[in-house]
């Protein structure tokens, strides 16, 4: 049985810290996918579309990755693509605790999937997709925090 994981997240956009953690992800499991969660009641910087678009053009090199959208609880999605871990980036001590609270639920609601947390490299810590949004939207230069594949207007 093949290891799958998700990597779930609204990737509002794609940062470097996103794909680090991606990167170094696939020594652990097989496959790789990148769930990019829509949620109606959210509002998002940049359409659907682009998020796809752009993390599968930060991961052509790898065919490990695969980059799906989907709605809904991400413990259904996993179920739908067979993903036996959910996988999700750390970078500071409150995204521990917002991430175990959601594990921990997760877990309740199918204890056979299990979620790997991984801790951002040092240097990737401070950034975010909140912070890049903040970034762009004052008309500052975002590129070297983002993706290789993120082309933004």
């Amino acid at each position: 049985m093949s290891k799958i994981a998700l990597f779930p997240g609204s990737f509002d956009p794609i940062t470097i810290g996103h794909v680090d953690v991606i990167t170094r992800s696939l020594n652990l499991f097989d496959k790789v996918i990148v769930g990019v969660g829509e949620n109606t009641s959210k509002k998002y910087m940049f359409p659907l579309e682009d998020r796809v678009q752009w993390i599968k053009d930060s991961f052509t090199e790898y065919d490990q990755v695969e980059v799906l959208s989907y709605s809904g609880l991400t413990i259904d999605f996993c179920k739908r693509i067979q993903a036996r871990f959910i996988l999700r980036g750390l970078r500071t001590s409150a995204d521990f605790e917002f991430e175990r609270a959601i594990a921990q639920m997760n877990h309740y609601l199918d204890n056979g999937i299990e979620t790997t947390f991984m801790l951002a490299s040092p240097q990737y810590s401070p950034v975010s997709s909140t912070i890049i949004r903040d970034i762009i939207r004052n008309g500052g230069n975002a590129t070297p925090f983002v993706g290789e594949g993120v082309k933004l207007k």
